[in-house]
């Protein structure tokens, strides 16, 4: 008979893994790799929630994640995320409909000097995970958008947490030339 342990832990994978599984497919599938990736890693959010419902029993003695006190959620996220491998997650409101992510060292990032730079954030198997996790913790859809990466230099990983709607508005503020800071505070020249 398996525990509620065992069903709750999963499979784990290394770093090494992940980075592997970026490579592969960056080599096999070019510009697929990263909806591919994302793909995945929304397959996999169903799991790390299962494993943080868990985790939040057996840490909190509460029945759901639910039942946690909203001001301490980002300590809770941090020490689960931290707990689990991923690096601790520190979290921020930005706005009433949009929550940043911040890690510092984030498993899914290719360490500096790892010979996988790149220009754009590229923790896509993250924002696929993240997304559905959020989901899964706030009962309504979210989305999830990486603005900074380590992967490209940045001194952190920061991913954004908000309705598909937001983010997708959000997106296409930046893709008109915003700072993602700039497309949350409404300023900036939209243009090429």
């Amino acid at each position: 008979m398996t525990t509620a342990l065992e069903q709750a832990a999963g499979v784990l994978i290394g770093k090494q893994a992940l980075h592997q599984m970026h490579a592969v497919l960056a080599r096999e599938t070019g510009v697929k790799a990263a909806l591919l990736l994302r793909e995945v890693g929304f397959a996999t959010g169903e799991a790390i929630h299962q494993r943080f419902e868990h985790w939040c029993r057996s840490q909190y003695r509460v029945e759901s994640a639910r039942e946690l006190d909203t001001a301490h959620l980002g300590q809770v996220l941090g020490e689960f995320f931290a707990d689990s491998g991923w690096g601790a997650l520190t979290l921020t409101e930005l706005s009433p409909s949009v929550l940043a992510l911040d890690a510092g060292a984030w498993a899914e990032a290719l360490p500096a000097g790892g010979g996988g730079a790149t220009d754009s954030p590229s923790c896509h198997f993250s924002c696929g995970l993240l997304a559905d996790f959020f989901t899964r913790l706030g009962g309504s859809r979210a989305a999830v958008m990486e603005v900074e990466c380590a992967s490209r230099g940045d001194e952190r990983c920061r991913f954004l947490v908000g309705s598909p709607d937001v983010l997708t508005h959000l997106y296409e503020r930046m893709t008109g030339g915003m700072t993602y800071q700039e497309a949350l505070n409404g300023s900036g020249k939209e243009g090429g």
